[in-house]
Order: structure tokens, then C-alpha cells, then sequence
């Protein structure tokens, strides 16, 4: 995987950009307990606070994390202010988004095809699915995929299902086996030295209270009241399943977490590609008038023109382009999937 170097603050770049969050490894053993007391946790740098997943709002309440690993695990500590800490959803593989959830998305290889997805609840029931695709694209979604090994714990500042107090919101903790998660990735080791593309979510309802139960909050006409979408690297819409726009997680070796990364240029331009890919999956009857658009137009990506091709084949179509940075050929497929192919 091609890296370019360069100094950038740990937790973070602008939001114009996919964020960027460098992982130490962790120096001593940590207990799953849904705290961060851990003393390895205290090199682990806090996170850019959660926005909206359209990038443009503040939420009500601040969400913020924490990661770190070793040679068998991916830890994460997530903190979330909330003043009614409630759940209901106790079967594993529910849906558990129907209540407010923590979700984490892996995408070990960075082409947007067979990734993970992760969810829990206040009441530390979870949900772990893995994705063949993007919705879009028609893929299948694993439900009855675990997470073989998997250690997570919650903790609550206040009092679970219970209104008559005030709560100062709930954290959770979670180990994910490196074994599981390097499956569906190339090499089958773990990144150290190296990054992945992640992101995360946390969806919160408005709620009602009937005969001292919590549930979603109905409108006038019966029907559910849409719910918050906070997220860590914003997705400029409402769909964590477009998996090119989710953060960068880098991770370091030095359990202090220093070191120096930056995105890797060649990813500015595959960033301008799956824009331009979306429009052609968009065009429907005109694609032909799409295709001669999409060449014709002439992008600028880190001070570099970048020119534009369509392949038709008997299979489909390619999108793709050469790298002005590195002269690899970078490629999307109909079917979604990134494409790096090597001068």
C-alpha cells in the first residue's frame, strides 16, 4: 500500500478531507470493562468530536473515541453524552439500530467490497454483519457472520432505562479479534505500519416514555420520527454504506503513537473518481451523454489535471484513470470495486 508521509495532527484533518486518526499500539494487556482506566489508554489520543453525517451540523450531544491494538486485537473506547440512557434490543443480530446504537465499519482493503460492519446498544447486545458490497451495488449482507472472539463491555454514568433522573451518558469498550477482521483482507496480517479505511456511527431517537418504557418517538400520524446520524468522518450524505468516503486509520508501532502519515495522494484521486463514478451510476437513460461528460471533464487533484477514461466490456464498465503521482492505473468497476494496478 503506497504511502506519502508528511506531518498532520493525530486526531485529525479538515473536513473537506476524510479524517485521520493515529492508533497507538498498546504497551500492556487491557481489561474489557467498558472504562478507559486502563493506563494503556492514556496514550491513545482523543478523536475529533462526532458531526452529523452530512458534515454541516453540530450535534446535540458530543460523541468522541479512542483506538488502540496489539498483536491480537482492535480496541476501541467510545465516550457519549446522554441524558436518557435507555435500551430494549437484548437477541443478538436484531436490529439494533432501532435503538441508540454505537456502529463501527471496517474496510480492511480500501475498495469498498467485503467490509464489516459492527453495532451495540446501551444494554451490550450487538449486531456484526459482513457486507459483500455496498447496497448499491447489489451486494449480499451476511447476517449470520460473528465475530468469533469477540470481548466488549458497557458502562454507564447514571441509571439504564430509568427516567426520573438526569444521565451523564454511557462509554463502551470493545476488543475485535485481528483473526476475524483480516479475513476479507489482502495479506492477512496485521496493518501494522499501515492503515485501513474505518468509519463510525452512532444513531439517537427522540423517545417517548409509556408506562416507564423507552421506545422511538411516533408523530401525529403514527409514524416514527427520523433519527440522528453522528459520525465520526463525515459522509456528505445520509448512507454510511458509500465506503469511499469513511476515515483513515493509521497504525503505529511506537505505543506513544508517534508517527507521521498523511493520506496518500493516489486516494485525493480515487476520491475524484468514485465522484464521477456516482454520477455515471446515476445517469440511467443518457449514460452514453454521461460517459462523454465524464471525459471531457478535466479535474484537479492536489495541483495535478486529471483526465478521465470509460471502458466498455462485454461484462460492463471500467472507470479509470492514471495516477499523475505514482503512474498506476487506478480503476473503478461497475460493481463498485477499487482497482490498483501497478506500472
Amino acid at each position: 500500500m503506497f504511502l506519502c508521509f508528511a506531518p498532520v495532527p493525530l486526531v485529525g484533518v479538515s473536513q473537506d478531507s476524510p479524517r485521520v486518526y493515529i492508533a497507538p499500539m498498546a504497551d500492556r494487556p487491557i481489561n474489557i470493562d467498558g472504562k478507559d482506566s486502563d493506563s494503556a489508554w492514556a496514550n491513545a489520543p482523543w478523536s475529533m468530536d462526532y458531526i452529523d453525517i452530512e458534515g454541516e451540523v453540530t450535534p446535540k450531544y458530543r460523541t468522541r473515541m479512542k483506538m488502540l491494538w496489539d498483536d491480537t486485537y482492535f480496541y476501541f473506547f467510545t465516550q457519549m453524552e446522554e441524558p436518557h440512557v435507555w435500551g430494549t434490543l437484548k437477541q443478538r443480530d436484531t436490529v439494533i439500530f432501532y435503538n441508540n446504537d454505537f456502529e463501527i465499519f471496517i474496510d480492511p482493503d480500501g475498495d469498498t467490497h467485503n467490509y464489516y460492519e459492527f453495532e451495540m446498544n446501551a444494554l451490550n447486545t450487538v449486531w456484526d454483519l459482513f457486507l459483500t458490497k455496498p447496497y448499491r451495488n447489489g451486494g449480499k449482507v451476511i447476517d449470520s457472520w460473528d465475530i468469533q472472539g469477540l470481548k466488549t463491555a458497557v458502562d454507564i454514568d447514571g441509571t439504564l432505562n430509568d427516567s426520573r433522573d438526569t444521565d451523564t451518558g454511557w462509554s463502551v469498550e470493545i476488543a475485535i479479534p485481528w483473526s476475524v477482521i483480516m479475513e476479507a483482507s489482502n495479506g492477512g496480517q496485521v496493518p501494522k505500519g499501515r492503515f485501513w479505511r474505518i468509519n463510525f456511527s452512532r444513531v439517537n431517537w427522540d423517545f417517548d416514555m409509556n408506562e416507564g418504557r423507552y421506545s422511538r418517538k411516533k408523530d401525529a400520524q403514527g409514524k416514527y420520527l427520523p433519527e440522528y446520524n453522528w459520525v465520526w468522518s463525515p459522509q456528505g450524505v445520509v448512507n454510511m454504506h458509500e465506503p469511499e468516503h469513511w476515515g483513515y486509520v493509521y497504525f503505529a508501532v511506537d505505543p506513544k503513537g508517534g508517527a507521521d502519515f498523511a493520506i496518500p495522494e493516489d486516494d485525493f484521486v480515487k476520491r475524484y473518481l468514485y465522484e464521477q463514478y456516482r454520477k455515471l451510476r446515476k445517469a440511467g437513460g443518457d449514460f452514453d451523454q454521461a460517459i462523454k461528460a465524464v471525459e471531457k471533464s478535466k479535474g484537479r487533484v492536489r495541483g495535478k489535471d486529471i483526465r478521465l477514461k470509460v471502458e466498455k466490456h462485454t461484462n460492463g464498465w471500467n472507470l479509470y484513470t492514471q495516477s499523475p503521482f505514482t503512474k498506476s492505473t487506478l480503476l473503478i468497476a461497475e460493481d463498485g470495486k477499487f482497482h490498483r494496478i501497478e506500472p
